[in-house]
C-alpha cells in the first residue's frame, strides 16, 4: 500500500529547502543519502515532497499528471512573487511554465530554429566568439576573473546575435537576469526586474516589426498566431535561459578541472574526450540550483509514495544526476566516461530547446581555455572563490584565474 504524507512524520520535522551545496560544487549530502522520494517544507512554510532519485525524478518530469503551470502552485512554487504567479497573462510566451497544448504551441514555432544542425552552422561564428574573448582574457592581464572576460561574455555574445538583441544593451539584461535569479530577493525586486526586462523586449520587439532583420524576434513577428507580450515573453526566457546556464557551466566547469588536476591533464592530453567529458560535467555539477516543482493534478503514485492532489513536487536535478541507479561511482569526476542520460537538461516535453547549443559553446569554450592557456591556474585559495549560493542557476560569481 502506498505511503502518504501523513505516514512520514510530525510535520515539525521535515526538512527545508533550498540546500546549500557542500565543498563548493557537490550537492548537499543530506540530497544523496535520504530516500528517492520524502517530505519537504518549502521555504514559505508550505509542505510538499522532494524528489532525489534519477528514476522517480524522469517520473514526475515527464507525467503529464503533474503540472508545470506557476498559477496552479502555492509558495512552493517562489522565486515566482504570487501576484505574479497568478496573473496567467504575466506568462505570455514563457512556455517553460506551460503544459501542454499550450507549451507544444509555442515551443513549436521554435524547434526549427534549434536543431542540431542549425546549431553546427553556427559553430564557427562561436569559435570566432570564443577567439575573441580568450583575446579579452589575455588582454585584461594576470590575474583575471573568468567570468567576466571569457564565461559572460561568449554565451551574451550568441544568444543577442541569434536573437537580434544589441549587445550594447547586455548590462541590462544581465542585471535583470541577475535580479530575477536571486533566491533572496523580495517579491518587489523580482517584480521590478521583470517590468524592466518587459518593457525593453516589447520596445525592442515592435522595432522589428517595423524594420525586420535576419534574426529570431524578426521572424517571430511573421508567425500571425503571435502578438508582441507572447514574442517578448518567448524571447525573454531564450535571453536568459541563454548565456545564464552555459556561463556558469563554462566558469563552474573549469573551477571543478582546476581542482582536479588529474582529470584535466586527460583533457590536455586527448582533445577527443571533450563532448563527452561536457556530458559529465553537466551530470556532475548540474547546475539549476533551484529545483524544478510540479503540482499533482491528482493523486499519483511515486516511489511507493502517494502524491495527492494539489501537493508540490521539487525534483533534485543535482542529487538525480548523482544517484547510482544513473551512473557508477556517481561523485567521481570522470571526463572519459561514456555518455549518460543525465537530467542537466531537464527532460520530457520541458527538456531544454537550446541544449545542442549549449553543448557547442561548452566544447568551444573549454577546448579554446585548453590550448591558449596551458598554466591556467586558480589565483586565489578555493575556499575564497565566491560561489553563487544565493542564485537559482549555481556557479561561481568571479573565477580569479592566472597562467
Amino acid at each position: 500500500m502506498p505511503t502518504t504524507h501523513d505516514d512520514l512524520r510530525d510535520l515539525h520535522d521535515l526538512p527545508s529547502y533550498p540546500k546549500e551545496r557542500d565543498d563548493y560544487i557537490n550537492p548537499a549530502r543530506a540530497l544523496l543519502t535520504g530516500p528517492p522520494i520524502s517530505p519537504l517544507r518549502f521555504a514559505g512554510g508550505s509542505t510538499g515532497w522532494l524528489v532525489t532519485g534519477y528514476h522517480e525524478a524522469r517520473e514526475v518530469l515527464r507525467d503529464a499528471r503533474f503540472s508545470a503551470e506557476r498559477w496552479r502552485g502555492d509558495d512552493a512554487m517562489r522565486p515566482v512573487p504570487e501576484s505574479v504567479r497568478r496573473d496567467r497573462s504575466s506568462g505570455a510566451g514563457s512556455f517553460l511554465a506551460m503544459d501542454a497544448p499550450a507549451h507544444g504551441h509555442y515551443r513549436g514555432q521554435l524547434t526549427r530554429y534549434f536543431t542540431v544542425r542549425r546549431m553546427r552552422e553556427l559553430e564557427a561564428r562561436i569559435e570566432d566568439i570564443v577567439a575573441d574573448q580568450l583575446d579579452a582574457l589575455e588582454a585584461a592581464g594576470k590575474p583575471a576573473d573568468l567570468v567576466r572576460h571569457f564565461a559572460l561574455p561568449i554565451p551574451s555574445l550568441v544568444i543577442c546575435e541569434m536573437l537580434g538583441v544589441p549587445y550594447e544593451e547586455r548590462e541590462l539584461f544581465q542585471s535583470v537576469a541577475a535580479r530575477l535569479l536571486r533566491q533572496d530577493r523580495t517579491d518587489a525586486e523580482f517584480v521590478a526586474a521583470k517590468t524592466e526586462l518587459d518593457t525593453f523586449l516589447r520596445t525592442l520587439v515592435e522595432a522589428k516589426r517595423k524594420d525586420p532583420k535576419d534574426d529570431l524576434i524578426s521572424l517571430l513577428t511573421a508567425v500571425d498566431e503571435l502578438d508582441d507580450e507572447e514574442i517578448g515573453g518567448i524571447a525573454g526566457l531564450l535571453l536568459i535561459a541563454g548565456h545564464e546556464t552555459t556561463t556558469n557551466m563554462l566558469s563552474l566547469g573549469t573551477f571543478a578541472l582546476l581542482r582536479d588536476p588529474e582529470q584535466l591533464e586527460r583533457l590536455r592530453a586527448d582533445e577527443s574526450l571533450l563532448p563527452q567529458a561536457v556530458e559529465e560535467l553537466l551530470r556532475y555539477l548540474s547546475i539549476v540550483n533551484a529545483f524544478p516543482v510540479r503540482i499533482a493534478l491528482e493523486d499519483v503514485v511515486v516511489g511507493g509514495v502517494t502524491v495527492t492532489a494539489g501537493q508540490s513536487v521539487a525534483v533534485s536535478v543535482p542529487a538525480a544526476n548523482r544517484d547510482p541507479a544513473l551512473v557508477d561511482d556517481p561523485d567521481t569526476l570522470d571526463v572519459g566516461r561514456p555518455r549518460s542520460s543525465h537530467l542537466a537538461f531537464g527532460y520530457g516535453i520541458h527538456q531544454c530547446l537550446g541544449q545542442h547549443l549549449a553543448r557547442i559553446e561548452l566544447v568551444a569554450g573549454y577546448r579554446g581555455l585548453l590550448r591558449r592557456f596551458p598554466g591556467l591556474r586558480l589565483a586565489v585559495p578555493p575556499e575564497e572563490v565566491r560561489m553563487r549560493s544565493d542564485m537559482v542557476i549555481y556557479g561561481a560569481h568571479e573565477l580569479p584565474v592566472t597562467w
